[in-house]
């Protein structure tokens, strides 16, 4: 695995050690989106009639087949922008009993995700657990036409619900009258307007109480602060949950690199994909999902072998709100999640084969010593990247 920040660990341990004494070091600074894609703003429409478009669509159930699911009823913004549902491994779709094969992740913070790529050692960035959509427009595209998700049959499926929404004048104000003649355009012009609404503030708020610690505006408890330690020093969680971002000096965090990592997580049987008919699940109980090997880039690219068990490195940020936990929903708690970084080679027998056994991650997780109470110390700090934390 191609980890950069042991090139620098010096600097790395400069601005860590800033970070724990509460100084600020430009924590008001955001990482800057990308906005590729986005279409050229019309003179006379400004950004904030954009994003309440993008919102309303964002929001509408009318646009499944059968109606009754949003893109929000998978991404609430109550559960960090990841699924409420948190009995089920993952979701399920507008079709009673139609249940994806992964478990929906949280779209907080995805704009700054870069386009999919290649560095020359490893894939970074793209959309979806696998990366498949290289960019936020892609990605909106997607669920609307996945018969497990919002189920419609065609993108005029789609369009004709959105032709009778109550914003269908706004849709065509901001887009162009003519905008519903020609399908494409009309289905491009929806996920422009979503990924605008995806690319504020509201799903990327960076107000959880670890943001306030960083300004010196909140005091982390004894067990956060030994969380904290842990998560920088004996645990290595850093490593592939950065707390500063690539080049050692722009923060707010954001928790990950973006890259893709098999770290031998076991199957759930308890998923209910695989009980599925072959329509949607040929393989049945047999299903393995290789993850970033299913990226049809990665199939062109020839490097499929190296890639099986690999999923997209997910931001920490709002964890405490986004289970289940794993791209198949195994984990129902953090502290399992913990345990099993802790303890997934010294104690196999507990946790069970890895999915798939090709490319697991060895060099910083599963056999990490910690002790019990410094599980849940780690738990503890996790829980301070919640967004919305107010000071007591």
């Amino acid at each position: 695995m191609n980890k950069k920040y042991f090139i620098a660990v010096g600097l790395l341990g400069t601005l860590l050690l800033g970070i724990i004494m509460g100084c600020n070091s430009g924590a008001t600074t955001q990482p800057e989106p990308s906005n590729q894609g986005v279409a050229k703003q019309d003179i006379k429409i400004t950004e904030a009639e954009k994003i309440a478009l993008g919102k309303m669509i964002f929001f509408d159930t009318n646009l499944s087949e059968p109606s009754g699911q949003s893109c929000a009823s998978c991404h609430t913004p109550e559960a960090g922008f990841a699924n409420p549902n948190h009995t089920n491994p993952t979701s399920e779709g507008a079709v009673t009993g139609l249940f994806a094969d992964r478990n929906a992740p949280t779209i907080a913070y995805s704009q700054y995700s870069p386009e999919f790529y290649f560095d020359g050692i490893e894939y970074i960035g793209g959309q979806f657990l696998d990366g498949r959509a290289a960019t936020l427009e892609i990605q909106a595209g997607g669920p609307p036409l996945n018969p497990l998700e919002m189920h419609n049959a065609s993108k005029e499926s789609c369009i004709s619900k959105m032709a009778k929404a109550s914003y269908a004048e706004e849709f065509k104000r901001i887009y162009g009258q003519n905008i519903f003649a020609d399908a494409n355009k009309t289905y491009a012009a929806i996920g422009d307007a979503v990924v605008t609404y995806e690319r504020t503030s509201q799903l990327s708020a960076f107000s959880s109480k670890f943001d306030a610690f960083q300004k010196g505006k909140a005091t982390l408890t004894t067990q956060e602060k030994l969380g904290l330690d842990l998560f920088i020093d004996k645990a290595k969680c850093f490593i592939c949950h950065p707390i500063a971002n690539e080049d050692l000096t722009t923060v707010p965090a954001l928790f990950t690199e973006f890259d893709y990592d098999n770290i031998g997580v076991p199957k759930n049987p308890n998923n209910k994909f695989y009980t599925l008919s072959t329509v949607y699940n040929p393989d049945g109980v047999d299903f393995v999902d290789t993850g970033l090997a299913r990226n049809p880039r990665v199939i062109a690219d020839g490097r499929v072998a190296q890639t099986r068990g690999m999923f997209k490195t997910p931001t920490l940020r709002n964890v405490d709100k986004t289970g289940p936990y794993m791209h198949n929903g195994v984990f129902t708690t953090l502290k399992q999640v913990v345990a099993f970084y802790n303890t997934r080679d010294s104690d196999p027998t507990k946790w069970g084969t890895p999915e798939v056994a090709e490319n697991v991650n060895k060099d910083f997780i599963g056999d990490l010593h910690l002790t019990e109470a410094e599980e849940d110390a780690l738990v503890a700090f996790l829980k301070t990247l919640s967004d919305g934390y107010t000071k007591p």
